[in-house]
């Protein structure tokens, strides 16, 4: 046990920098966990899901759709809305195609789907 005291007096900065080092790295992981799980939340979120991505590409492939971004929310896997911005909008055929493709595609109901023109 003494030996064990003398080491600590002796060593005694090399500790402290050490035992700094690891609440540095442990406050690192602590903030990078918290950023990992915000990007799952609608503010944070800048990744496609796979739906999200496959939904874009049926719709891409609707004559007249043209360039499309979709966003869906969702909470605890429920899906609360479906956000399609693309270039064929002002159409109404093709908003109707794209409303039945959307509403068909996730068995959802169609009051909770948006539809906007995407500026050109």
């Amino acid at each position: 046990m003494r030996k064990v005291i003398d080491y600590v007096k002796a060593n005694k900065k090399i500790i402290i920098v050490v035992l700094l080092i690891v609440i540095l790295i442990g406050a690192v992981f602590i903030i990078d966990k918290g950023k990992k799980t915000d990007t799952n939340t609608f503010a944070g979120s800048t990744e496609k899901s796979a739906t999200e991505v496959k939904l874009t590409g049926i719709l891409r492939s609707i004559e007249g759709v043209g360039n499309t971004d979709v966003m869906i929310t969702e909470n605890e896997g429920k899906i609360l809305g479906v956000v399609i911005v693309c270039e064929g909008a002002d159409n109404i055929m093709t908003r109707s195609n794209i409303l039945n493709a959307v509403s068909t595609a996730l068995h959802i109901d169609k009051k909770i789907i948006a539809i906007y023109s995407m500026t050109v």
